[in-house]
């Protein structure tokens, strides 16, 4: 099961900018026919503007008549006979109840028909339901933009004359914790060419503090060059233990192996990557070590340091690497030594992307894909000082990473990474 089928399955679904899709064309051209143009002007002439989208106005009368005539229809399919007509068996028609429901166009009073036995349960507006499905998706839109529910409660009443209250909204955000638990426990594919492993930061109440949390993410490429988040996971810190009892859950969840892991240079975790997967290659981000080598260099030096690490990276391949290191451990050994032992010391995850054509190396050489889904999901959950609990904290990092998704666009270069991924890694590659 995909992130994308889980998605499916919600009853209706919300672009990217959080409106529900649109009736198909028929649909339109049946409502023109039954409201020809004409009728309509006739019907708007002399009305004010309130009168016809504000509470109470044209728009939400429409709209009720509209939802009683489906209900109607639903009940005249219940019962087998339309209003009328003869009864099939002993349950018939029993009146209608009032009730008001909260829509788009704001509250909308409806009369709900209902039967002799009571076993009607209609599919529009269920009993005892105040909210039309398309309110519902509107919060969690506003959610997944970073809104606190008591924003969202706010702004629904200010926009729609809606008075809904921060429980209800809780309730409806809660809606997708469910999802949520399908998703981080759904089978995996069975080889990623490609996975970018980062956590990111994130402040929790916990025991009456405010405490930052490890949020890991692991953002598989897979063969045919969909990027996909494989799961997110907590931890009080980031470190190489918990990162082994990730890769394990990958594996437990049906990956076999993973050619090429990009990781951000963190102490131990090449190590628990090739535990778990001997056979994977481990590339450690470059931009990360030229960043880490450039803290023991003077500011006036830094420049011409960074100028100097360049034709490292940039070789044509690994034995051309090491003598640019040497030349450059030559020119500034003397003077910033730590920096030439960062680069030793990391020597052997430094060099494997340069085995590679250079549309592949740009997609390995650094974890920027990675941390760009972060910069997304920073976005997102900025407008909140810290989050109540962990829940409260996945629920919104799960929506951002659905958003985020829809947004990305497929590697146009990836044609020729998949016939270098073949070259180098043979059978191993299935695509």
């Amino acid at each position: 099961m995909t992130m994308k089928t889980i998605k499916n399955d919600r009853e209706r679904e919300i672009d990217r900018t959080g409106r529900a899709q649109s009736p198909s064309a028929d649909v339109v051209d049946r409502l023109a026919g039954l409201l020809p143009e004409e009728a309509l002007q006739d019907a708007l002439k002399g009305l004010a503007p309130e009168e016809i989208t504000g509470p109470g106005g044209l728009l939400t009368q429409l709209a009720g008549r509209v939802i009683e005539t489906a209900l109607g229809a639903e009940l005249s399919e219940h019962l087998g006979h339309p209003p009328g007509g003869r009864p099939t068996g002993a349950n018939v028609r029993n009146g209608s109840g009032a009730k008001t429901v909260k829509t788009d166009l704001g509250p909308v009073d409806v009369r709900a028909p209902r039967d002799r036995d009571g076993s009607f349960e209609p599919r529009l507006v269920g009993k005892r339901q105040t909210r039309l499905a398309g309110l519902d998706d509107k919060i969690l839109a506003l959610y997944a933009g970073g809104m606190t529910v008591r924003d969202i409660s706010a702004h629904l009443a200010e926009l729609y004359d809606v008075q809904i209250g921060r429980d209800t909204i809780s309730t409806v955000t809660d809606a997708v914790l469910e999802d949520i638990a399908a998703w981080r426990s759904r089978p995996l594919e069975r080889v990623y060419p490609i996975v970018y492993f980062d956590a990111m930061f994130v402040k929790v109440r916990e025991d009456r503090s405010v405490r930052s949390r490890a949020c890991y993410l692991a953002m598989g490429v897979t063969c045919d060059g969909d990027r996909e988040v494989l799961g997110l996971w907590w931890q009080e810190t980031e470190g190489a233990k918990f990162w082994l009892a990730v890769l394990n859950d990958l594996r437990r969840r049906g990956v076999d192996d993973v050619l090429i892991a990009c990781v951000d240079g963190l102490k131990g975790f090449p190590e628990a990557i090739e535990a778990t997967f001997p056979q994977t290659w481990v590339q450690t981000c470059i931009v990360h070590l030229i960043r880490s080598s450039l803290r023991y260099v003077n500011y006036r030096d830094r420049k011409k340091v960074a100028s100097a690490l360049r034709p490292i990276y940039t070789a044509a391949n690994a034995d051309q690497a090491l003598a640019e290191l040497e030349r450059f451990e030559g020119e500034w050994g003397a003077a910033y030594p730590p920096t030439v032992a960062a680069w030793k010391t990391s020597w052997d995850y430094v060099t494997p992307f340069l085995a590679l054509p250079e549309d592949l190396r740009r997609a390995v050489y650094t974890t920027n894909t990675i941390e760009g889904l972060h910069r997304q999901i920073r976005k997102a959950i900025k407008t909140r000082g810290h989050f109540p609990d962990e829940q409260a904290a996945t629920k919104l990092i799960y929506l951002a990473i659905l958003k985020a998704e829809g947004r990305w666009q497929k590697n146009r270069a990836w044609t020729s990474a998949r016939a270098a991924l073949k070259i180098h890694f043979e059978d191993r590659f299935p695509g």
